[in-house]
């Protein structure tokens, strides 16, 4: 997944990095690039879902669900200080925390080994750190669906996303489901704007969005959504976000192309 994040965003972006391990992750989060990048004004995207990996070091009491908490709230901090845009790409954003050698005899009570449970207080540690504020372990559950039937929590691209759907040439499925929304109310809370809405907010439920900090320092994409990840849906709201013109030429040009990804898959057939 994140190779292919890579060849379908590197066109517009400086330059793309590939982070391999916890030990490079440090590295950026201690302020040090890895090719001699920009640090600053970064687009971060957790290529793995609803855990993020966690450095060695990066934690004060093992197997203390507030200690991992406090790393997220770190990278709050991070983000808040570096200028970043943070992309979580789908469910409830930092549940877990990731680290296989840390966590090789522990899982996620899902079967997946090297990862510690979280919980809910991850993310509201995220936003605290985000917010500049002090550090309190928060345990309360915020994400929430659309509907209480979690076969109509089904969400709507916005006009805008699927404009720049067919401006990047990219076409992610435009109805989606999302049991992971965040509430609206996390905006006055944590002093957030909406920059971008990738899909329609349903009530008080946002359930794809780009927050921008009202400091103006930090960017959260959060995608609330149920399914397997869907790169193309991260790359459309980091492309619906920023805005770049279409890499090499207009689109009209000679010899030049929309890029068009089809999963024949995911439709049947043979």
């Amino acid at each position: 997944m994140a190779e292919d994040l890579y060849s379908l965003l590197s066109p517009y972006y400086v330059n793309t990095i590939l982070v391999q391990n916890t030990a490079e992750l440090a590295q950026i989060l201690n302020g040090s690039p890895i090719q001699n990048e920009i640090v600053e004004n970064a687009v971060i995207i957790n290529t793995l879902g609803e855990a993020v990996p966690i450095p060695s070091g990066y934690y004060a009491t093992e197997g203390a669900d507030n200690s991992y908490a406090k790393y997220c709230y770190l990278l709050g901090q991070k983000v808040s200080q570096y200028n970043w845009t943070w992309a979580s790409i789908v469910g409830y954003p930092l549940y877990y925390v990731s680290n296989t050698d840390l966590f090789s005899d522990q899982h996620n009570s899902w079967g997946i080994y090297g990862m510690q449970n979280v919980g809910a207080g991850g993310l509201n540690a995220f936003l605290q750190g985000l917010n500049s504020e002090p550090y309190n372990y928060d345990g309360t559950w915020i994400t929430g669906s659309p509907s209480n039937d979690p076969q109509l929590a089904t969400v709507q691209l916005t006009s805008e996303a699927i404009f720049y759907s067919n401006y990047y040439g990219i076409y992610p499925y435009s109805t989606q489901t999302a049991t992971r929304a965040l509430p609206v109310s996390i905006l006055n809370q944590y002093n957030l704007e909406v920059s971008t809405y990738v899909f329609d907010q349903v009530g008080s439920w946002n359930p794809g969005a780009v927050y921008q900090h009202q400091s103006g320092s930090g960017v959260f994409l959060a995608l609330g959504l149920t399914r397997t990840p869907d790169i193309r849906l991260t790359g459309l709201s980091l492309l619906s976000e920023s805005k770049p013109r279409l890499y090499r030429a207009d689109y009209s040009a000679y010899d030049t192309s929309r890029l068009v990804v089809l999963q024949i898959g995911l439709v049947g057939g043979v």
